[in-house]
């Protein structure tokens, strides 16, 4: 049922319609292979991946790893800023996944000319199936970067006001207070939209590849330092970009029980089993064992529409493998609105819990 509210005088945020109706963010952390971050001035439009002219040989060459080969690349912009940039200068980040297990994405950082950023985003990508495009032109421009960790805040109003109203303060407050105060390097960045502007303020944690949302200014410490036990956070907690969206849910449940120590654990989960109506589980189950990675989009979508879904989760802890099988269903319903605005639509959006979870034994 889609119901619409009477015209306001004013504009209504999703986010805030979001968090009074209590819809839990888990499960909304895009699922990335590999990310591409892209230091570019502002401002930026709302389809700028559409219709900024520069961008377009670069994005298509995205769409063509995507669609045709299945893997799967982010590219996000982030503002300059007066302390981390350079006149003349842009930042690349390319972080990838480096093991089926990982913890972190590793992580690769350049500082090139203006002019040479999108000719590197370029080679980055077509390196990903070309085993013999060399990047080594590029080691004169690489930064030493590893022990930094990246937060991007979600600033773009373009997109949606809610991402302007409640980002930009959460930015300011993380850039003002924690970046020097930080138990490691720490740098703040103002970037382009990422999903989940009705979870606004949203930003993702590199290079973890963590996404949070509906952040309160009393929660950032717990975020940043880990300075408080995380059963203060899971309805803060969108999910882990290593994993699925019923996969992030198993997750969550885990690192409760596991407490802050298990985001430094290697981890991978998939999805085994759904639970629908007709046919479908059995062409989940068929097409789960065909050899091509573009499959893996199309299993999302059957797992989407799913009353259950069965996960196989494994992680390392002490260098022992260990193994959990879990399912997650549907608990409820909430409204929610897609965008902000005086017009507000309101959709009803599927709730998920975790109704089975157990350790398996290794052979």
């Amino acid at each position: 049922m889609v119901s619409t509210k009477p015209n306001q005088t004013e504009c209504q945020y999703c986010s805030v319609i979001s968090q009074t109706n209590r819809e839990d963010p888990i499960g909304t952390a895009r699922t990335h292979d590999h990310w591409l971050i892209l230091e570019l001035k502002q401002p930026w439009s709302p389809a700028m991946w559409v219709e900024d002219e520069e961008l377009q040989p670069l994005v298509k060459n995205l769409k063509q790893l995507i669609w045709k080969k299945g893997i799967m690349v982010r590219p996000i912009a982030i503002a300059p800023d007066r302390e981390y940039s350079q006149p003349g200068y842009a930042r690349l980040f390319y972080y990838y996944r480096p093991a089926k297990l990982f913890a972190r994405y590793q992580k690769k950082e350049f500082l090139v000319p203006q002019n040479q950023l999108i000719p590197l985003a370029m080679d980055l990508v077509k390196s990903l199936t070309d085993k013999s495009q060399s990047l080594k032109h590029w080691d004169t421009y690489q930064q030493d970067s590893e022990q930094i960790r990246d937060i991007l805040v979600c600033t773009h109003a373009n997109v949606d006001l809610a991402c302007g109203r409640f980002g930009y303060p959460i930015y300011k407050e993380l850039r003002s207070h924690y970046t020097k105060n930080s138990t490691q390097p720490l740098r703040v960045w103002r970037s382009s939209h990422f999903g989940g502007h009705k979870f606004a303020p949203t930003l993702i944690d590199l290079p973890q590849g963590r996404y949070w949302g509906h952040l309160t200014s009393e929660s950032l410490d717990t975020l940043i330092n880990h300075s408080d036990s995380p059963e203060t956070m899971p309805s803060l907690y969108r999910g882990w970009a290593g994993m699925g969206k019923f996969a992030q849910i198993v997750e969550r449940e885990l690192w409760q029980q596991e407490g802050w120590s298990w985001f430094n654990y290697p981890k991978a989960a998939k999805v085994i089993k759904i639970e629908a109506k007709g046919i479908m589980p059995y062409i989940f189950q068929v097409l789960r064992f065909l050899p091509f990675p573009q499959v893996n989009l199309l299993l999302d979508r059957l797992a989407q529409k799913a009353t259950g879904v069965w996960i196989h989760l494994e992680f390392s802890k002490d260098n022992v493998i260990k193994k959990y099988e879990a399912k997650v269903e549907i608990s409820g319903q909430v409204n929610s609105a897609p965008y902000s605005g005086k017009e507000i639509i309101l959709r009803p959006v599927n709730q998920y819990h975790v109704t089975y979870l157990k350790e398996i034994s290794t052979p």
